[in-house]
Protein backbone atom coordinates (compact mmCIF):
# COMPACT_ATOMS: atom_id res chain seq x y z
CA UNK A 1 0.00 0.00 0.00
CA UNK A 2 1.45 3.38 -0.99
CA UNK A 3 1.79 6.25 1.48
CA UNK A 4 -1.02 8.10 -0.32
CA UNK A 5 -3.29 5.03 -0.15
CA UNK A 6 -2.52 4.60 3.57
CA UNK A 7 -3.31 8.25 4.18
CA UNK A 8 -6.60 7.98 2.31
CA UNK A 9 -7.53 4.82 4.19
CA UNK A 10 -6.79 6.45 7.53
CA UNK A 11 -8.67 9.64 6.68
CA UNK A 12 -11.71 7.75 5.38
CA UNK A 13 -11.76 5.67 8.56
CA UNK A 14 -11.50 8.85 10.66
CA UNK A 15 -14.33 10.48 8.68
CA UNK A 16 -16.64 7.55 9.41
CA UNK A 17 -15.61 7.58 13.06
CA UNK A 18 -16.32 11.31 13.44
CA UNK A 19 -19.65 11.08 11.61
CA UNK A 20 -20.70 8.22 13.89
CA UNK A 21 -20.03 10.55 16.84
CA UNK A 22 -22.30 13.22 15.34
CA UNK A 23 -19.66 15.51 13.85
CA UNK A 24 -20.57 17.40 10.68
CA UNK A 25 -17.74 17.34 8.16
CA UNK A 26 -16.96 20.77 6.70
CA UNK A 27 -13.84 20.06 4.64
CA UNK A 28 -11.20 17.44 3.98
CA UNK A 29 -7.59 17.88 2.91
CA UNK A 30 -7.82 21.66 3.28
CA UNK A 31 -4.64 23.29 1.94
CA UNK A 32 -3.41 26.85 2.41
CA UNK A 33 -0.05 28.59 2.72
CA UNK A 34 1.96 25.37 2.53
CA UNK A 35 -0.05 23.60 5.23
CA UNK A 36 -2.78 20.99 5.19
CA UNK A 37 -5.51 19.99 7.61
CA UNK A 38 -6.82 16.46 7.15
CA UNK A 39 -10.37 17.08 8.39
CA UNK A 40 -12.29 20.16 9.44
CA UNK A 41 -15.53 19.35 11.24
CA UNK A 42 -18.19 20.87 13.44
CA UNK A 43 -18.79 19.37 16.89
CA UNK A 44 -21.58 21.31 18.55
CA UNK A 45 -20.40 24.90 18.60
CA UNK A 46 -16.74 23.99 17.92
CA UNK A 47 -14.86 24.08 14.66
CA UNK A 48 -12.53 21.10 14.99
CA UNK A 49 -9.27 20.81 13.05
CA UNK A 50 -8.29 17.14 12.95
CA UNK A 51 -4.91 15.62 12.20
CA UNK A 52 -5.15 11.93 11.28
CA UNK A 53 -2.31 9.48 11.74
CA UNK A 54 -2.62 5.89 10.54
CA UNK A 55 -0.13 3.16 11.35
CA UNK A 56 -0.40 -0.51 10.44
CA UNK A 57 2.25 -1.40 12.99
CA UNK A 58 4.46 0.25 15.56
CA UNK A 59 7.84 -0.27 13.91
CA UNK A 60 8.17 3.50 13.40
CA UNK A 61 6.53 4.59 16.66
CA UNK A 62 2.96 5.67 17.16
CA UNK A 63 1.17 8.33 15.13
CA UNK A 64 1.51 10.93 17.84
CA UNK A 65 5.30 10.78 17.49
CA UNK A 66 4.95 12.11 13.93
CA UNK A 67 3.33 15.36 15.05
CA UNK A 68 6.29 17.63 15.60
CA UNK A 69 6.22 21.21 16.91
CA UNK A 70 6.78 22.38 13.31
CA UNK A 71 3.76 20.33 12.16
CA UNK A 72 1.63 21.87 14.94
CA UNK A 73 2.67 25.38 13.84
CA UNK A 74 1.71 24.60 10.20
CA UNK A 75 -1.68 23.22 11.26
CA UNK A 76 -2.42 26.27 13.40
CA UNK A 77 -1.34 28.64 10.61
CA UNK A 78 -3.57 26.80 8.12
CA UNK A 79 -6.49 26.83 10.57
CA UNK A 80 -6.17 30.60 10.89
CA UNK A 81 -6.41 30.94 7.11
CA UNK A 82 -9.53 28.77 7.10
CA UNK A 83 -11.17 30.76 9.90
CA UNK A 84 -10.36 34.02 8.13
CA UNK A 85 -11.65 32.89 4.72
CA UNK A 86 -14.85 31.51 6.26
CA UNK A 87 -15.32 34.59 8.47
CA UNK A 88 -15.38 32.38 11.56
CA UNK A 89 -12.96 34.28 13.79
CA UNK A 90 -15.44 34.31 16.67
CA UNK A 91 -16.18 30.59 16.53
CA UNK A 92 -14.64 28.45 19.27
CA UNK A 93 -12.22 25.94 17.81
CA UNK A 94 -9.97 23.13 18.91
CA UNK A 95 -7.31 20.83 17.50
CA UNK A 96 -7.81 17.06 17.72
CA UNK A 97 -5.69 14.10 16.72
CA UNK A 98 -7.06 10.76 15.60
CA UNK A 99 -4.63 7.88 15.59
CA UNK A 100 -5.68 4.72 13.80
CA UNK A 101 -3.61 1.64 14.45
CA UNK A 102 -3.79 -1.79 12.87
CA UNK A 103 -5.12 -3.22 9.65
CA UNK A 104 -7.88 -5.80 9.99
CA UNK A 105 -8.60 -5.07 13.66
CA UNK A 106 -8.44 -1.29 13.99
CA UNK A 107 -7.90 0.67 17.17
CA UNK A 108 -8.91 4.32 17.09
CA UNK A 109 -7.61 6.81 19.62
CA UNK A 110 -9.28 10.25 19.48
CA UNK A 111 -7.59 12.98 21.50
CA UNK A 112 -9.63 16.17 21.79
CA UNK A 113 -7.76 19.43 22.44
CA UNK A 114 -4.50 17.68 21.63
CA UNK A 115 -2.66 20.96 21.22
CA UNK A 116 -3.31 24.70 21.08
CA UNK A 117 -1.64 27.88 20.03
CA UNK A 118 0.89 29.14 22.54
Amino acid sequence: MTSKAKGNYGENTALGFLESKGYRILSTNYKANGGEIDIIAKDGEYIVFVEVKYRRGNAFGDGFDAITPAKVRRIIKTAKVYLHKQNLWEAPCRFDIIEIFGHEQLEIDHVENAFWEQ
